[in-house]
């Protein structure tokens, strides 16, 4: 397990590598307790993070890559069109075979991000790179939060995956054809 605190003045998550096997201990939601506790009887100390627990995130770094893992993880962190997003990663990735994805845990062919809360840890191979496959998602759901999130629709969304996402002119038309024949919408 993993810890990480978001720092605003860099946009980016900054790991605290010791939490991690307190959590094992401890379990998740016995240390997210005893963490605030804590923090909330030493707030005169500078133990800022530990005040400010909505700003930590917490990864699983042991868990091995699956399609299934990889739909739940979809499913739970509750993004609009989650279908059409596994799709996106399928295409993106050559179906989870690519180098991009099996070396740098980049689920959807992002660049690095340079203006909007990330979790890359650098470029590789001209991609963003990270330590998991779940930062990999949790990295794009930053970037849908910051330029889809106003999408109210399936077609908003695959209009504006073609004019800002992808240099392929037909990148809508396949993720939609990917999405029927392989009826991704049952899957969520």
């Amino acid at each position: 397990m993993k810890v990480f605190k978001f720092n605003p003045q860099t946009l980016q998550f900054e790991q605290y590598p010791y939490f991690g096997k307190i959590i094992k201990v401890l379990g998740v939601y016995t240390f997210v307790f005893l963490f605030t506790i804590w923090g909330l009887g030493n707030s005169n100390q500078k133990v800022e993070y530990i005040t400010d627990i909505e700003n930590i995130l917490l990864i699983d770094s042991n868990n091995e890559f699956s399609e299934d893992k990889f739909i739940s993880m979809l499913d739970e962190i509750n993004l609009p069109y989650p279908h059409i997003t596994l799709a996106q990663a399928k295409l993106e990735t050559g179906n989870f075979t690519s180098k991009i994805f099996n070396e740098n845990h980049n689920s959807f062919g992002q660049k690095e991000a340079r203006v909007r809360i990330n979790l890359a840890k650098g470029t590789q191979y001209g991609h963003a790179y990270y330590s998991s496959w779940e930062e990999g998602i949790l990295d794009y759901a930053y970037w849908y939060s910051t330029y889809a999130s106003k999408c109210k629709t399936e077609e908003q969304f695959y209009q504006l995956l073609d004019r800002v996402y992808a240099e392929d002119e037909l990148y809508a038309t396949k993720l939609k054809a990917m999405v029927e024949e392989e009826n991704l919408k049952g899957l969520f």
